[in-house]
């Protein structure tokens, strides 16, 4: 990427503090990662303080990725129209604050609405970051921004379930649950004090119009598919669960022809209209949101688990966590560094393969279980084999579906993808939590999760098949990092591959 040009009377000399632009970025993309994951080990500690049931459980963690998804394209466009600065300092304020409310809910639907809040603030906040670093960086300090930034958001994904088992099991100060949420005030804080002292200032474009009507119907239509599944089977499927999800699927298509026809007029839509022209990227769109919501119901599911099945304590259901991401991350290094190159999409097929396989040993495992003497070990091998598979997958797809897509449809299409994907987390958890508790309640713990295993299979069996409509080499890793921002105000998918 090569530098912008200055305007007349400006240096060309970089900026003296672009690297507390990174340090904030990156402080800021930490606390969106450990928010999407940490309150997975507070099941128990919700339910004893709050009376929070199963449906409850998954909206306070869903909920989170919902509202999160559905907002990230338009904000995004925001950043375009307003200014990337304005709207990260603005977010992230509002990230900060929202986590004090959540820390301070009185009761599960007060905690429901401010996770909620948070999400939308989240969706304000991180789409800023990387356009941030593309206007402060250029060349070679780019590709060392990236060098740093992966890995270490890869470990604040890996550390979310850890910490958050660490807090609630401490009790610090008798606040239990409520100190996931309060560590990020001081991190806030001092992220804001940063970001607002040293990120330099760069007017947004006010020629931009902001597609009110287009995010609207994302939103509605996001919301109303998730409604029916968090609470369809409590309720026993109503017909206005079905009534939701046939409104849901019409407004997403009203949604692409309102794109279309924004566009036509000379507008500027959230998403460019030929992006949903391309069959390997709606395929891809859909392979996103089953792969991901599979991984992250299962992820769930396992935590649900240990604590609640096998009476682990918060602290040692986050511990649990570690064999599926140290399989993750073995998994990601041999797929980023040899296989994706060298085998093209083959190495999207034989991740679900190799995460079929895991599934398949961690069946078994949970058959031979002795409830009186369990320890995490027993199940190790089929979690890690799994998260090796995992690996694999998430180190290369966005790529692959990427390639599907012209240069300047970039920036447009990572933010899409990104999207996609957090929306399949929160539908991963309305899905599988579901499948578990049902068997759950009954006490019949393994065979919850061996329910959770095969709706876990059947999503895999699918995205496997998905794989052949994908682009046979995916698109150089430069070429993602090194394109300006399009109409999404810069591509988040980076990010989402490192979690």
């Amino acid at each position: 990427m090569s530098a912008p040009s200055p305007a007349p009377g400006e240096t060309t000399e970089p900026y003296r503090w672009r690297w507390l632009i990174l340090v904030a970025m990156i402080v800021a993309e930490v606390m969106d990662l450990l928010d999407a994951s940490v309150v997975n080990v507070a099941g128990p500690d919700l339910e004893e303080s709050l009376g929070t049931g199963p449906v409850g459980l998954q909206w306070v963690i869903g909920g989170y990725a919902l509202a999160l998804g559905a907002g990230l394209v338009l904000g995004g466009r925001l950043g375009d129209r307003h200014g990337r600065r304005r709207m990260f300092l603005i977010g992230l304020t509002a990230f900060t604050a929202a986590s004090l409310l959540c820390a301070l809910a009185p009761n599960t639907g007060s905690l429901i609405a401010f996770r909620l809040l948070q999400g939308t603030a989240g969706a304000l906040l991180l789409p800023q970051g990387l356009g941030l670093l593309r206007e402060n960086f250029s060349g070679p300090e780019l590709t060392k921004v990236f060098a740093v930034f992966g890995p270490v958001l890869g470990l604040g994904g890996i550390i979310g379930p850890v910490l958050g088992g660490f807090l609630v099991e401490g009790d610090f100060f008798g606040l239990g649950w409520r100190s996931v949420f309060l560590v990020n005030l001081p991190i806030g804080i001092a992220a804001l004090v940063v970001a607002a002292k040293f990120v330099p200032r760069k007017a947004g474009d006010p020629t931009i119009r902001v597609d009110i009507t287009g995010a609207t119907l994302v939103v509605a239509s996001c919301a109303l598919l998730v409604l029916p599944l968090n609470q369809g089977q409590e309720s026993g499927w109503p017909l206005w669960t079905w009534l939701c999800m046939a409104a849901s699927a019409t407004g997403f298509a009203l949604f692409a022809l309102q794109q279309r026809r924004t566009a036509a007029a000379g507008r500027a839509p959230l998403v460019i209209p030929g992006l949903l022209r391309k069959p390997a990227f709606t395929v891809g769109l859909g392979g996103i949101a089953l792969f991901f919501g599979g991984l992250v119901g299962t992820q769930l599911v396992l935590t649900l688990f240990l604590q609640i099945g096998r009476h682990f304590t918060a602290g040692e259901a986050g511990l649990g966590n570690l064999p599926l991401a140290v399989g993750t991350a073995i998994g990601g290094a041999v797929s980023g560094a040899f296989l994706a190159d060298r085998i093209g999409r083959r190495v999207l097929q034989i991740g679900p393969l190799v995460q079929l396989a895991g599934a398949a040993v961690l069946w078994f495992e949970l058959d031979g279980l002795d409830a009186a003497s369990f320890s995490i070990r027993e199940i190790a091998p089929g979690v890690a084999l799994s998260g090796v598979g995992a690996g694999m997958v998430i180190a290369a797809l966005f790529s692959f579906v990427l390639a599907a897509v012209d240069d300047d449809e970039i920036g447009s299409a990572s933010g899409v993808l990104s999207a996609v994907q957090a929306v399949g987390g929160s539908l991963g958890v309305a899905v599988l939590g579901p499948v578990f508790f049902a068997r759950a309640r009954t006490g019949d713990f393994t065979g919850g999760f061996h329910g959770a295993l095969i709706a876990q299979a059947c999503l895999l069996v699918v995205f496997f098949a998905i794989t052949f409509l994908l682009p046979a080499k995916g698109r150089p890793e430069e070429d993602q990092h090194g394109t300006a921002a399009g109409p999404a105000g810069g591509s988040d998918a980076e990010r989402r591959l490192t979690v």
